[in-house]
């Protein structure tokens, strides 16, 4: 026996509908607007109940809705779960243990582990940790300088920067050595739209070779060489190369690193034999304060790391050929010390040397 049917209008029967055909839509509104329907239609509760799925007490409960409320009764009344305060001591206790390792062998606690350990949800964990900037999944690395004059020389490097000795040229030079000529043995496939760049798994050594830069602090420029080896001879045969490229006269301060070809008698024989040149040396494990580091970072990822070569002589024609690009539109890094709590007195004249 059928019940008597709803009765609907044209433009209610269209939306129920609607939502029927909405394929995009939440699938309890499709069937609460399939049950409506199957009312109108005469469907019995029973009937309904077993096409939609569910009990024909639930059928009852969305009919009266829609006799008293018409489409605005068709949205879902869950109170859902409620929220449990995050209070200053729980804030606490959440920072508290995630400062200390966790006690099952991990290095580090997740949101879902520490919510178990602490009895609560691991949305509150997360929550909890973004206010406060803390990301345990995240790990960075530190070399601390362990050179006893280190303010000394971080303050004559940094004078080089901020202050340079006027008429003379400032560079920044170091190597980068065991640049490895790699070729891959399957070819590159490009990338296209939703589909990254993608390189073979195998790859061909063809050698290594190292390069020579000088960073002109003023004027970002870089002077480059490629060679087989980077003992104390190359070393000493390109700051012959920084020389010549110094108008006559010019005096020219080079910071670089305590590499032990740098200190050696052949570079103190250079310098006995050019005595407007300067070497001024970082303090140890800082590297950070050479800016042609970060100029070697940039080569790094524009040429080097995706770089297919046929051989080390292609590797080092490329690397030229990048250096001769880039010094058509150079840029300079702009140079900013500052921290409060530690402040480094910048002399006027810049005196170490040698070290």
């Amino acid at each position: 026996m059928k019940t008597i049917p709803l009765r609907l209008s044209l433009a209610e029967r269209r939306e129920l509908e609607r939502r029927v055909r909405h394929g995009s839509g939440r699938m309890r509104d499709a069937r609460v607007a399939r049950t409506i329907l199957l009312l109108a239609d005469g469907e019995t509760y029973g009937r309904v109940a077993e096409l939609v799925g569910c009990s024909p007490t639930t059928v009852g409960l969305w009919k009266e809705r829609f006799s008293q409320e018409g489409l605005a009764g068709l949205y879902g009344r869950h109170r859902g779960r409620q929220a449990k305060a995050l209070s200053p001591a729980v804030k606490a206790r959440i920072l508290e243990w995630t400062r200390h390792q966790p006690t099952d062998g991990s290095t580090h606690w997740s949101t879902r582990r520490l919510a178990k350990a602490l009895g609560v949800h691991h949305m509150m964990v997360a929550r909890v940790w973004k206010e406060a900037g803390v990301k345990p999944h995240r790990m960075e690395r530190y070399m601390a300088s362990n050179d006893p004059h280190f303010e000394e020389k971080a303050a004559d490097i940094i004078g080089l920067y901020l202050n340079p000795p006027q008429h003379a040229a400032v560079f920044c030079l170091d190597e980068k050595t065991a640049i490895q000529a790699l070729d891959r043995l399957d070819p590159v496939l490009p990338l296209s739209p939703g589909r990254f760049e993608r390189h073979g798994f195998e790859y061909y050594r063809h050698g290594t070779l190292s390069l020579y830069a000088a960073f002109n602090t003023k004027t970002g420029e870089v002077i480059g060489k490629t060679t087989s080896r980077h003992t104390s001879q190359e070393f000493v045969a390109f700051l012959e190369d920084l020389v010549a490229h110094l108008p006559e006269g010019q005096e020219l301060h080079v910071i670089l690193d305590n590499l032990s070809a740098h200190k050696t008698q052949a570079v103190q024989t250079f310098l006995a034999e050019h005595s407007r040149v300067h070497l001024h040396f970082t303090p140890t494990y800082s590297s950070w304060l050479n800016q042609v580091e970060l100029w070697f970072s940039k080569i790094e990822r524009d040429v080097i790391a995706r770089g297919v070569f046929t051989s080390v002589k292609d590797l080092a024609r490329k690397l030229i050929r990048y250096i001769r690009q880039y010094n058509r539109s150079p840029k300079p890094v702009k140079w900013k010390y500052s921290d409060p709590a530690r402040r480094i007195n910048i002399m006027p004249v810049s005196t170490v040397t040698g070290h």
